[in-house]
This record gives structure tokens, C-alpha cells and sequence, in this order.
């Protein structure tokens, strides 16, 4: 499915989060907090786009996706990086290899997000970050209603003008819905071993971005 929308898939974004998804980017760099000569994994980086602030701070950067199409088309885009593929469930990096790991609009696309948590906690470094920034519900009920209404009727038909596939964007509005809220997921995240789960509300709780660390740090 991510194959087939790889060619206009930042576009697509761009045009249905109406600009938002721009200032979550920059959120999730600051929340990141990456440094010169840390490594960073990117899961579900797709073409890369998320990836290129936190190698430009001077972190080695690792984009990791599932889908060739999408690393294909990053790797075209900025060879520079060292796009890998990868199963968000069975990880193809060592143990304790990064010091932050993050996951941006993916772990709700993932089979298994739980194993998923274990598997970022597992190739993190004692002390380590995790940043997940991901689709949630939002805090306001009117506001939720319109919200809503937005994604099962009006997304699909904006897909259906800017995107390669927009079959692929009627699953993204069915999956936002019927993803956890916000107490939720903290509680998957601390289930999976991360401590000090805690999550900040973006544009009205339509994203969360929730954080954690692995035990062992000094």
C-alpha cells in the first residue's frame, strides 16, 4: 500500500494536514533533542523527510521504513542518508545501538505496536529516548465531532485529487479512528518497559507526541 503512494506521499501530507504536519515535525526534532555524535533510528521514516533534521544537528541518522517504495524514493531523494529496511517487529540493528529512537504517523500502521515499543526499547541504549508521534483523539468534543467527520468524509476525497492512491487514505482515516487515545497508548508504551511515560497534546489532541526512556541510565 505505501509502495503505491511513495511518489506524492509528503504532497499528499502536505495538502491533508493542511500545513500542521510541518510544525509536528519540528516538535518531535525538539523533543528528540538530537546531538552531534548520537545516533538516531527513524522508524517508519518513509522517503526521509523526518530524517533530515536530525542528521542536520550532527546525529547519525538512520531512516528505517518497511516499504521499498518509500526508501527508494528517499534514497533518490537524499542519498546521503543510509535508508534501511526493516520490520518495526523484528528490527535489523543491535542491541542498545542508539540513543534515541522515534516513530512519527507509523506505529498505528505497524501489525503488532506492542512488540514494536519492545523492539525500539531493545536496540536503545540504557538511559535512551523514545518520541512517538502519533494520531490521536482530540480533547475538545465539539471540536472531536468536527474532527471526525473530516476524516471519514472529507479526507478521503482530498486523497482522491492529490494522491497516487487514495484507497490507501481511506484505511488512514479508518485506522486514526480506531486508534487508542492518549491514557492508552502511555499505558502500552510503559506496559513495553519505557519509563516515565508522559504525552503533550499538538493542535488540540489531533496528535500526541508521548515520550519514555529505557531503565538503566545514570
Amino acid at each position: 500500500m505505501f509502495d503505491a503512494v511513495a511518489a506524492r506521499y509528503d504532497l499528499t501530507n502536505d495538502v491533508l494536514a493542511m500545513g500542521q504536519n510541518r510544525r509536528w515535525r519540528g516538535a518531535v526534532v525538539r523533543a528528540v533533542d538530537p546531538r552531534p555524535g548520537e545516533c538516531v533510528l527513524d522508524l517508519a521514516a518513509g522517503t526521509g523527510t523526518s530524517s533530515e533534521p536530525f542528521a542536520a544537528a550532527g546525529a547519525f541518522t538512520v531512516p528505517c521504513d518497511f516499504s521499498q517504495g518509500m526508501l527508494t524514493t528517499g534514497k533518490r531523494r537524499q542519498p546521503w542518508l543510509p535508508f534501511t529496511a526493516g520490520d518495526a517487529t523484528r528490527l535489523p540493528f543491535a542491541d542498545a545501538s542508539f540513543d534515541a529512537v522515534t516513530i512519527s504517523f507509523g506505529l498505528r500502521n505497524v501489525s503488532d505496536p506492542d512488540a514494536a515499543l519492545r523492539e525500539l526499547l531493545r536496540v536503545t541504549r540504557p538511559g535512551g529516548r523514545l518520541v512517538v508521534c502519533e494520531f490521536s483523539h482530540p480533547t475538545w468534543a465539539p471540536f472531536r465531532t468536527v474532527y471526525t467527520e473530516y476524516l471519514m468524509r472529507a479526507l478521503p476525497a482530498v486523497a482522491s485529487r492529490v494522491s497516487s492512491s487514495p484507497d490507501a487514505y481511506v484505511y488512514l482515516a479508518e485506522s486514526i479512528r480506531a486508534w487508542p487515545d492518549q491514557p492508552a497508548l502511555a499505558e502500552r508504551v510503559r506496559a513495553a518497559g519505557w519509563e516515565r511515560p508522559a504525552w503533550r497534546d499538538l493542535t488540540g489532541g489531533v496528535v500526541a507526541l508521548h515520550r519514555g526512556f529505557k531503565p538503566g541510565g545514570e
